[in-house]
Parts: C-alpha cells; structure tokens; sequence
C-alpha cells in the first residue's frame, strides 16, 4: 500500500514538472514571437535596414596630439581631461570661403577632414574636383588643388603634392599646381603606383612620399609576359573579352621595379635591385634622412628573405641589413620603422622565434635586442611616445581571441596595458603619442570609444553605443575551446543557438567555415564576431558553429604552417574534431548537418561534402578553390610550393578527383566576373561530376566578382539559406 502511494506520489511530481516544463516552453516561445523578427534587410550588410541595425558609432581624426570629433556639418574640439566639446568650425563657413563666386556647396561633409599640420589651424576638405586647406582660425582658404578621379593617388602635407595614376600613367601635381607626367608607356600591361603582387606581404599601395615631400617611390609592374585569363562582359549587345593579367601557380609571373622621382630634379632612377625575374620587392620604407630607401626582398620560393637599403639619387644599393631564412615560408608584412627620438635604430617585425614579435635594431642591421616575446603575436604597431620612449602597438597577448593595447619602453622593457583588458579593440595612437582612441567591443558590448592617457594609462569614455536589437528576438552566443586534431593545440569556436532554444529539441546545424589562412572567425567581439547570416538563420531554428583550425591567423608560425604543401588536409581533420564535439551534444540532430563557406571556405565545403559524405548532407560553397594549380603565385607558392615541385601535395588537395564522392546536396555559387577564384574552378569541377553522374546544383552571379556588392549580396544568402531550408531541415524532422 505504501509502495503505491509512493508511485501516485512520483507521478504526481513529474507530471507537474513536465507541465512546468511544457508552460516554460510556451511561454519562452510566446516571447520570442512578442518580439520582433530579423530580415535580411536588417542583417546583411547589403541591406536596406543594415544601417539602422548596427552599433552606432562616431568618427574622430587627430590633430596632433589633440582630438577632433567630424560630423555631416562640423568639427569640434574634444578636451581630453573633460570630454566637453567645443565647435572647431562648420561646413558653412567652409563653403562660405571656399564658394569663389558659386552659390554652389561645394563641401557637402565633414565627415572626411584630416589636419595634417599639428601646429596650424588647418583643416584638409577634398570633394573629388578639388581639396583645400580650410583655416578655422582666420576662416579663409589658405591653399587649392584641382584634383581628378584616379586609379590611386598620395598626398603629401610637407610639399602639398599630390601623386597620382591616371590612364594607367604617373602624374605629380606639385603644390604651386603644376603638374607634370611621368610616364607615358602605362597600360594594363604596364602598371604604375598601384599595389603590385597582387596585394600579398602586406602590400595595399604602390606610391611613397618621403617625409620632406621632394621625393617620391613607386611601383611598376611589367605583366606583359602573364597570361590573360579571358573573363567575359555580357553587359553589351554582343559579349566581350576583357580579361585579366593572372599569374596561375607554377607559371609565369610578372616583374617589379621601384622607381624613385625627385621633385627638384625632375628626374626618375629606378633601384638598382638586379633582375627582377621571380622575386618579391615589398613593405617600402623611407629612411630619416629622407634619401635612403629600404624594403625586404623576397626570392619566389619565399623562403629567403633580406633587408635592403638603396640611395635614393642614384639608385644603387647601399647593403644587405639583414636576411631571414626558413624550410617553409618567410613573409614579411611591415615596414621597418625609425626610433623618431634616434635616428641610428628601427623596429622590426619578425615571427622568427615562432611569433610575430618586435626587434630594435641598429641603423646597420645589427640586432641590439628582442623587445616583446612570448607565444602571442604582435599585431601592429601604432606608433610611438617620444617622450616617454616607448612603442604603443596592439597584441593578442591576453587572450587568442582578444586584441589590446599597450605601450612598451624601449630601454626598460617596461610594459604598461592601455584600455580595457577584455574585448576586441581597434586603436590609433595621436600623432605625438600622447593619447589613445580606443574603440572596442566584447560579448555583449555593441560598441565603446574611450580616449586614453599614455602618459597615465587613465582612460575617459567618450561614447557607448546602444544595443541596435533591443527588442528583437536574438539568439546565445557563446564560446569555448576544443582540442585540435593534434591532441595539444587549443582551437576556439563559437556556437550560434536557435532562437527559443530548447535543450529536449534536435536542431539542424550548419557548420560555417573559412579556414585559411590571414582569416579567422572567432574572437571577443560583439556576438564573438558572429556574421549576421548566423542571426537570421539560428532565427529560422538552426545552430551555427564555426571553429578556428589550424592554418588561420594570429596563432604563431607552427599553427599557421601546420597546412604547408597540403592546404585543407590539416583543416579538415581539425573541423572533423568540432563534429565529434557536436555529436555529444543531445540537441544537435546529426541526420541534419550541413556545411557552408566561401572562398577558401567555398573549397573546405566541398573538401568536407567529399571526403565526409556521409555526415555533411547538405552543402554550400562560395566561389570555391577547387585545384590550386589554378590559384594565383603569390599566396599559392608560398602554400603549396609549385605544381612541378608538390605534384603530390596538388594531387592530394584537388577536388576534381573527388567530384564522384559527392553524395548530399551541394549548390556552388560564384561571380561569373571572379578575379580572384576564376570560374575555371566552380566549371572544372562540375564537369567532373557531370563524367561521374554526381549531381550538384550552380548558381552565378552575372558581373559580380568574388564577393557579391552591394543589394545583391542580400539576394546571395537569401539564396544560400533557402538552400538550406530546401534540403536539410526537412529530413527526418526530429522534436
């Protein structure tokens, strides 16, 4: 009798807790219908709302070490100790001195002003006819400059002239507005002043001013011997060929030369740096005394890399400061840098001892010490505080997925942190280095902007931007570490889970990828970095995880190099790991996993479809590498070596041989127009199911390049979880 009322008892109980239950899960899902729904138009950055659903922000420019608010209609004066401001001056005062008889507004922003001089009351406007020097003090305009549209342009505030590529040809107009051309043999086979190897080691400009402004370096690059890839305008009556220079792995590749024009002389000498035939000139730099120029050069194997100074009047190379070696790859990605309190040392960037770390070295090359180390990577250096003598840079030293701040003496070695010690932060330092504008962002923070003492480390919010998706439905995100296939590395994800998450459930899951190298995906930004697309889909009841393999950035030279000779192999094993880790988790159906990236994303996809066909049922891949026999030297080479040195590797990375293993539903999407990842890949490899009766589906984008611009982008991933929606969710639909 006892033992049955016990039982009625028990019962009793667990039927109010799965009444209790069932009430939490409606009311939870009441909720989440209450508020409001995410459309692509809110979320992709392409879209009509995108603007009003980000984190507010404000822009700032430095004055010397003062800081300067810009607005659609003013400037203003922020006082550092308070935080007040004060107005510095107007557009219409702008537009009042600088009309010249107009009626006309001639400056319609702000937003854009630059002071070059940190002792004049000088403001930079620029409205693609001319720019000017605004006064604010005596409200006249002090100087002009009728300007052009132009494939690439450098101003330089010490002369007021202007370099600049038009019609494939160099122009300088000097500051007196005189302009004079210095070449007439460009083309799209010869291109001046504009960035060469195809934006790799750092390189994102082709012309240098020196400081004083009287001389100017630049690129030139002979294509003529690289052979056109023959891209298609259908945007005409009858289509046209317009192709594009592309130097595949393995093949010829283009030739740089560094010219230096001298405004006095009017002459042009170009570096005497030998043949030019398969190496690498890049991160120019000019020395303090404004004639000596230096740059790293870099063999095409890229594993033999040296420091080289030149005489700028001459040409001729003055000496070797210093070379680097290694098995794999060297990649230099900055510019030395001067100590500007002592012109006989610089800074150097190097991973040499495994990470990107900072050297002080003597004027001739001599090493004098290591000035950070550890197992974390330098990210960039800022600049520097003269007075205090020390180099401000940013660093992933906290944290993996963190950035922050701190400034490091160059004699002591004493560190000292700048800013806050979470979050992701994006800084720039005031010309004199007095003072840091630190915007940041976390987890759960949209946006802050604190201006900070370098001097006292003290730190004054200027602004806080509010949740843009308050009232939204918004789904958890989180984050965590799991091991790499290797059983010692650390690799970070981040999980994306459904809205009205319910643990008793089984969720269709996407597994996002990049995986390659100069990216990541996960850090201690807002939402840990989520991409919007994993907003809008976790909203249509998915999860998301996206993890960092081995191969990406900012994680030392071994995890980068891990990859070498057999890029997406590493990878997938590493991605194969998070699986594992989602198959613990009782809410993630393992009947319903798909798989999407881009790029080198758009080729794990279809690695990860090909080689795992029985756990990836559902796939997408973005204008995807499919042999990289087909990718371009620079980034290639250095990976993969060539195909007539790592015919194994080549073999065992191409994706045309396992177009017969593919047995879920792919779709591959790409720009019909792509320069980057040319369509020759996307149509090898379906021409290669079409021998083999694989059948995925293809979708392009007429005109687009590699990534879709623009209201078309909202169109792409419309498109991409529709796909989703199509073919995963549906299969064996699980409560």
């Amino acid at each position: 009798m006892g033992g049955s009322g016990m039982k009625i008892k028990n019962l009793g109980v667990g039927l109010n807790l799965f009444l209790l239950s069932i009430c939490g899960l409606m009311t939870m899902q009441v909720q989440a219908q209450e508020l409001k729904q995410f459309t692509l138009e809110d979320l992709n950055f392409g879209g009509k709302n995108y603007h009003n659903l980000s984190p507010k922000n404000r822009w700032y420019a430095w004055w010397g070490d003062q800081l300067v608010r810009q607005d659609a209609e003013k400037c203003l004066l922020v006082n550092p100790t308070t935080g007040k401001e004060t107005l510095l001056f107007n557009l219409e005062d702008v537009n009042r001195a600088a009309k010249s008889g107009s009626d006309s507004k001639l400056f319609h922003s702000a937003f854009s002003t630059s002071f070059p001089y940190s002792k004049q009351p000088l403001a930079l406007l620029a409205n693609g006819s001319q720019q000017i020097l605004y006064n604010f003090k005596t409200r006249q305009i002090e100087w002009r400059q009728s300007t052009e549209a132009a494939q690439a342009e450098e101003w330089c505030p010490a002369s007021r002239s202007l370099a600049f590529v038009r019609q494939d040809n160099l122009y300088v107009t000097d500051g007196d507005g005189k302009t004079i051309q210095l070449t007439r043999d460009g083309s799209r086979q010869i291109v001046y002043g504009q960035s060469v190897h195809r934006d790799e080691f750092g390189i994102s400009k082709g012309l240098f001013w020196n400081v004083t402004g009287d001389k100017l370096a630049f690129y030139r690059m002979d294509q003529s011997m690289v052979a056109d890839y023959p891209q298609v305008d259908i945007f005409n009556r009858m289509a046209t060929c317009k192709p594009d220079k592309y130097p595949m792995a393995g093949e010829t590749s283009h030739k740089v030369t560094i010219g230096i024009y001298d405004l006095k002389t009017k002459q042009v000498v170009y570096l005497k740096a030998g043949d030019p035939t398969d190496r690498y000139f890049t991160n120019i730099a000019w020395g303090p005394d404004n004639a000596t120029v230096y740059l790293f050069e870099l063999n095409r194997d890229q594993n033999d890399c040296r420091l080289v100074s030149y005489d700028a009047a001459t040409g001729e190379k003055l000496k070797e400061l210093y070379r680097e070696t290694d098995s794999r790859y060297v990649e230099p990605l900055h510019p030395i840098q001067f100590l500007p309190w002592d012109d006989s040392k610089f800074i150097m960037q190097s991973q040499k001892d495994g990470y990107n770390h900072l050297y002080l070295m003597s004027a001739d090359g001599r090493e004098i010490k290591q000035l950070t180390s550890g197992s974390w990577v330098v990210l960039d250096v800022l600049g520097f505080n003269p007075k205090a003598k020390a180099i401000v840079y940013t660093s992933n030293e906290i944290s993996p997925i963190q950035t922050n701040s701190f400034m490091v003496n160059v004699n002591s070695g004493r560190k000292v942190r700048l800013g806050d010690a979470t979050g992701w932060h994006t800084p720039s330092l005031s010309e004199g280095g007095q003072y840091l504008l630190d915007r940041y962002s976390a987890p759960d923070v949209p946006r802050n902007i604190d201006l900070i003492s370098t001097s006292t480390a003290k730190t004054r919010r200027l602004f806080t931007a509010d949740d843009p998706w308050k009232g939204y439905a918004v789904p958890e995100y989180t984050c965590g570490k799991i091991k790499a296939d290797d059983g010692t590395t650390d690799l970070f994800y981040r999980m994306v889970k459904p809205v009205g998450f319910d643990p008793n459930r089984k969720y269709p899951t996407v597994v996002y990828v990049y995986g390659g190298p100069h990216a990541h995906n996960v850090d201690a930004r807002w939402h840990y970095g989520s991409r919007s697309w994993e907003t809008y889909m976790a909203q249509k009841g998915y999860l998301l995880f996206i993890l960092d393999n081995r191969g990406s950035e900012n994680r030392g030279k071994a995890f980068e190099q891990a990859t070498f000779r057999q890029l997406g192999q590493a990878e997938m094993k590493d991605q194969m790991k998070g699986v594992e880790y989602l198959k613990t988790l009782p809410y993630v159906d393992q009947d319903r996993m798909g798989v999407h990236g881009w790029s080198f994303g758009g080729f794990m996809t279809i690695s990860l479809m090909t080689n795992y066909p029985d756990v990836f049922k559902v796939g997408v891949a973005g204008g995807p590498v499919i042999d990289w026999k087909w990718y371009e030297v620079m980034y290639g080479e250095r990976y993969m070596d060539t195909p007539q040195t790592n015919p194994e590797g080549y073999s065992k990375t191409s994706l045309l041989a396992k177009a017969k293993d593919l047995k879920g539903k792919l779709q591959i999407i790409t720009g019909y127009n792509d320069p980057t990842v040319v369509p020759q890949h996307a149509l090898s490899f379906i021409a290669e199911c079409i021998k083999h009766g694989t059948q995925p589906d293809f979708f392009v984008y007429p005109g687009e390049p590699h990534n879709m611009r623009g209201h078309q982008s909202v169109h792409l991933h419309e498109r991409i979880t529709q796909y989703f929606e199509d073919y995963l969710k549906p299969l064996n639909q699980k409560k």
